[in-house]
């Protein structure tokens, strides 16, 4: 009502102004009309009337004004003597007229044209008066009257008749306007009632115009965050009736508010957990896939805290403010991420060069040659000074802020940082590999990385096997003391924890009796028909395009298998989807061509009309994109040569609540400690590749069922909320050595929180 009541206002006032700056234009006008109509016929008589005066025929002056008796707008005319006495006038006119108007008086006194509007017993009027001059004096004056009632309210009527036109136009348009927003309104209104008094599906539907896409996408974020909500506390509650003890993001976050006690928490990662770019004619925000994002974010949003992290979109610069800060996520921000830009030397010598061709082959020894160039070491020096310039600035004023340093891109910032702000907790992440000591002393420049990690104070690694190895390599390498049986470092009087962090994915829990036979078999025939191929049994990888994954064999497996098995010829396609990875790199160039050859031969040699064995998909895929693969998979591959963790192998058990599929797991995974109900294989024995393959496609279903169950249980427990909490907990327990003043002299504060238990699955040595 209030809107309908200010659109007519608003607009009758609107019409109002109009139509009365019209009506008087349009009065305007007419009197113009009027004046110079009547000087026209005064003009045109002024002969005629001087000539029957100059003979004194009265007779014919008075025909003369007698014609105009007839006319519909024209009262009369009347001839005045020099006395102001009319000697001759239209019969009629005279009864109309309270004596001689001023206008004709003036006329023959002063001489020359005039005329008035003036008010007479038969209304308003007219009257143009015009002298006659035949030597010097005034003979007579001609006087023309006109009838101008048609100037007054007729034309006030006519606007008044306008402005009920346009209330009669916003009335239609307020019914037009509340019948159709009002249905799509009432929708939508009806969707949300629907979420919010059942978790069943929402009814309503979306209005598809223009100018409520501000509020779908609103009303969309609220939904979600609705259902986010009440899946929390369904999960929450399911798992106290069960007596479980299950980190979730909602726990993760209360269990840091208490261990960061107000600090805030500083994270710093080459990848950015937000990227913009140019998308069309706007710019478009996405999410890197990262379990890092999934993992950090609850804390980081609990504590306002800071990510420092490489600019990489292309549209960053117009998103940040001059410093590279800007409030992240972009529909509810609640932490800051710090944006820091690379020039592209900067970026080809520290990340392509010495972390990508240097310290990544390094640690995954997968026989492929590391490449360490004294120009790459400067620029990794150089960037890890830049990052460790953003991070102090950004911890200026932050009394003892927590620092999480990931991965192998920034092993000097710890040492960088704690120079400068020994108060600082600081702990660095490795997420890939740390192979023996043998293999670290290839690197010219060793002791420098291990000094530089040494100053965190706790540095985590996936499985103890890796913080074994580092502490040998630390041993051999650097003058320190290590304690074996506490796991830690003793360097220049610094103390630093050598602990196994095992990473996992974000995991619900859920179990369901898969999708239900129809749908399942819908979601196959769709994924079958998109890979143009028709095969009862399907099989998945997921990769990076890296030499570390072996996928040229598990191809060479596939291979063998159709061999050793020619039934599962035209019945078993793998689907390879292999994201392009560090392409401007020599080695990821021939390794993707050598990947496509495989698949191309394995297909020539194997392929029919409707089927071939292998699917390679080099591209990159969502998560969304890649779940159906999962699911529908009979078996999923994880052939690594090489690796700290491998997520793919728990993405693929965290999918699969239907409880069905195999996982073949390589030996030389992390996951492979964790995952014993894997079927775990050797990828550079291809017959014994082959064999796993033919085993899962052979194994009952009840089997699948008790090995999923046992594998989702593991992941469920040791799920990524689990390693950041129990990261951070373990960061927040560590003795701080702070030089401190008292009374002049300089003295060590010693502070220590109690540190969070451990997990049981990496509280042992392994």
């Amino acid at each position: 009502m209030r809107f309908t009541f200010r659109l007519a206002v608003s607009l009758t006032a609107v019409s109002a102004v109009f139509a009365i700056f019209q009506s008087v234009e349009e009065v305007r006008t007419l009197r113009n009309d009027v004046e110079r109509q009547a000087r026209v016929l005064a003009e045109s008589q002024q002969t005629a009337v001087r000539q029957a005066i100059e003979n004194g025929s009265m007779q014919d002056l008075q025909a003369l004004v007698e014609r105009f008796r007839s006319h519909d707008r024209i009262a009369g005319m009347a001839v005045y003597n020099g006395e102001k006495t009319p000697i001759a006038i239209t019969p009629g006119l005279a009864t109309l007229l309270d004596g001689t108007p001023t206008a004709v008086a003036k006329a023959l006194s002063m001489g020359g044209e005039h005329g008035e509007f003036f008010r007479a017993s038969g209304g308003i009027m007219y009257v143009c008066a015009l002298p006659l001059l035949p030597d010097s004096h005034t003979l007579a004056a001609i006087g023309i009257y006109q009838k101008v009632a048609f100037l007054g309210s007729p034309v006030w009527r006519h606007a008044l008749t306008g402005m009920a036109q346009v209330l009669l136009i916003v009335g239609v348009t307020l019914l037009i306007v509340r019948w159709s927003m009002g249905r799509t309104l009432r929708h939508m209104a009806q969707w949300l009632r629907d979420l919010r008094i059942s978790n069943g599906s929402a009814t309503g539907e979306f209005p598809k115009e223009e100018m409520f896409q501000p509020l779908t996408s609103e009303v969309t974020r609220l939904a979600h965050s609705l259902k986010t909500a009440r899946a929390a506390a369904a999960e929450e509650a399911r798992l106290r009736d069960a007596s479980l003890s299950v980190w979730t993001a909602e726990r993760l976050r209360i269990a840091m508010e208490s261990k960061l006690n107000g600090r805030r928490l500083f994270a710093v990662s080459n990848r950015e957990p937000y990227e913009h770019t140019y998308d069309g004619g706007g710019i478009r925000c996405s999410v890197p896939p990262s379990g890092l994002v999934t993992a950090l974010e609850p804390v980081l949003r609990t504590c306002d805290g800071t990510w420092i992290a490489q600019a990489t979109g292309d549209a960053d610069r117009e998103t940040a403010d001059e410093d590279g800060r800007l409030r992240v996520p972009p529909d509810h921000p609640q932490y800051r991420l710090r944006r820091v830009w690379l020039k592209q030397n900067e970026q080809d010598g520290f990340y392509l060069g010495f972390a990508n061709e240097g310290l990544w082959p390094l640690c995954h020894i997968a026989h492929t040659r590391p490449m360490f160039r004294t120009e790459d070491w400067e620029h990794y020096q150089n960037v890890n000074r830049k990052f460790a310039t953003a991070l102090l600035d950004e911890m200026k004023g932050e009394k003892e802020p927590f620092v999480l340093v990931q991965d192998y891109h920034f092993a000097l910032l710890p040492r960088l940082v704690k120079e400068k702000r020994p108060d600082a907790r600081v702990a660095l992440f490795w997420h890939i590999p740390w192979p023996n000591p043998e293999a670290v002393g290839i690197c010219p420049w060793q002791r420098e990385l291990l000094d530089g990690m040494l100053g965190a104070d706790l540095i985590g690694f996936h499985i103890q096997a890796h913080c074994n190895n580092f502490l040998e390599t630390v041993d051999r390498a650097l003058e320190s003391r290590i304690d074996w049986e506490n796991f830690s470092v003793n360097r220049r009087d610094r103390l630093t924890k050598v602990r196994p962090f095992p990473i996992s994915v974000a995991f619900s829990g859920e179990r369901s009796a898969a999708l239900g036979s129809e749908c399942r078999e819908k979601e196959r025939a769709a994924l079958l028909r998109e890979l143009d191929v028709t095969a009862p049994f399907i099989g998945v990888g997921v990769d990076r395009v890296d030499y570390t994954k072996g996928i040229a064999e598990r191809f060479r497996g596939i291979e063998r298998l159709l061999e050793l098995c020619p039934e599962y010829r035209e019945k078993l396609t793998f689907v390879q989807i292999g994201a392009p990875s560090r392409t401007l790199i020599r080695r990821y160039q021939d390794l993707m061509a050598e990947v496509e050859g495989e698949a191309e031969r394995i297909n020539r040699r194997f392929r029919t009309s409707s089927w071939r064995p292998i699917v390679f998909l080099n591209r990159h895929h969502s998560h969304e994109e890649i779940l159906p693969y999962y699911r529908q998979a009979d078996f999923c591959l994880v052939t690594s040569l090489h690796d700290g963790m491998n997520l793919v192998a728990k993405e693929y058990v965290a999918a699969r609540q239907d409880e069905q599929g195999a996982l073949i797991l390589s030996r030389f995974t992390g996951a492979s400690h964790e995952l014993a109900d894997a079927l775990v294989v050797n990828p550079y024995d291809t017959d014994e590749l082959a064999d796993a393959i033919h085993r899962a496609l052979l194994m009952p279903a009840e089997e699948q069922r008790m090995r999923m169950a046992r594998m989702r249980a593991v992941v469920q427990e040791n799920n990524v909320f689990r390693w950041a909490g129990s990261l951070i907990g373990e960061l927040a327990g560590v003795r701080l050595e702070i030089p401190a003043q008292s009374g002049g002299k300089a003295h060590r504060k010693e502070v220590e929180e109690p540190a969070a238990p451990l997990p049981a699955a990496i509280s042992g040595v392994q």
